[in-house]
């Protein structure tokens, strides 16, 4: 069953314990078979319209299917683009270009919104599984961070994407990536709060580069409070995911 958890102050990459709503003990399927905690809480992000989510909650089981309008063209295609490979979450983020020089392009959001240039890479890192949670266009939210000894506090959007239409070129990728999130978590999957893993879990992860233009306008970064994104790059979609990689 579920325990409480003590009140213990927030960190880097922690959840303030005033959201916490009960620690549940969680293996993991692998063959390494970590032990972690799952800390449930019941933080959003700022950013989803919670009438959205109400209706959604109401709707029941939401199924796979994307749900979202904006930049759809973008957030459900795969770059062509040779993958490049990261040591570590900083690498990648130190090579991305600056925000403010992406928010000047004036990317539009429209549905029909497709990559720019700049989003035209595939990327793949070792890095770090701190939080997750499910948006209100069924996307998997995953906040990924640097290894937990490091004490670094870079911590990076990348999503699990919801699923395009069936004749869709990206569809296998995007459903096998899919299927692997969704049995790591069989029976602990996150909801519209954030999920915490404590500790982080060991992840290798990549996808297509996707900035976040519908956050641009100086509004609040998506992101939990004690694992905020530094930057509103994201990898859109993931389309590899290892857990626990030896």
């Amino acid at each position: 069953m579920p325990s409480p958890v003590g009140d213990n102050p927030p960190a880097p990459g922690k959840p303030d314990p005033n959201v916490v709503i009960a620690a549940v003990p969680f293996t993991s399927p692998q063959p390494q078979g970590g032990q972690y905690q799952i800390l449930i809480t019941n933080e959003m992000d700022p950013t989803d319209k919670m009438d959205k989510i109400i209706a959604l909650a109401a709707a029941g089981p939401p199924g796979d299917n994307f749900q979202g309008t904006a930049r759809r063209a973008a957030k459900l295609s795969i770059s062509a683009a040779q993958v490049e490979h990261f040591d570590d979450l900083q690498g990648l983020i130190a090579s991305l270009v600056a925000d403010a020089d992406m928010e000047a392009l004036g990317i539009p959001t429209s549905a029909d919104s497709g990559r720019v240039e700049q989003e035209d890479r595939n990327v793949e890192v070792r890095a770090f599984l701190y939080a997750a949670s499910r948006e209100s266009d069924n996307d998997f939210h995953l906040i990924l961070g640097p290894d937990p000894s490091l004490g670094s506090s870079s911590f990076m959007t990348m999503e699990v994407s919801g699923l395009p239409p069936d004749g869709s070129g990206s569809l296998d990728t995007l459903s096998t990536v899919r299927d692997t999130f969704k049995g790591q978590f069989d029976g602990n999957l996150p909801g519209f709060g954030y999920n915490f893993f404590k500790p982080p879990i060991p992840v290798d992860i990549g996808g297509s580069l996707f900035f976040d233009a519908t956050h641009a306008s100086g509004g609040p970064t998506p992101g939990p409070r004690d694992a905020k994104p530094v930057t509103i790059w994201e990898v859109h979609p993931v389309t590899t995911l290892t857990f626990e990689p030896g």
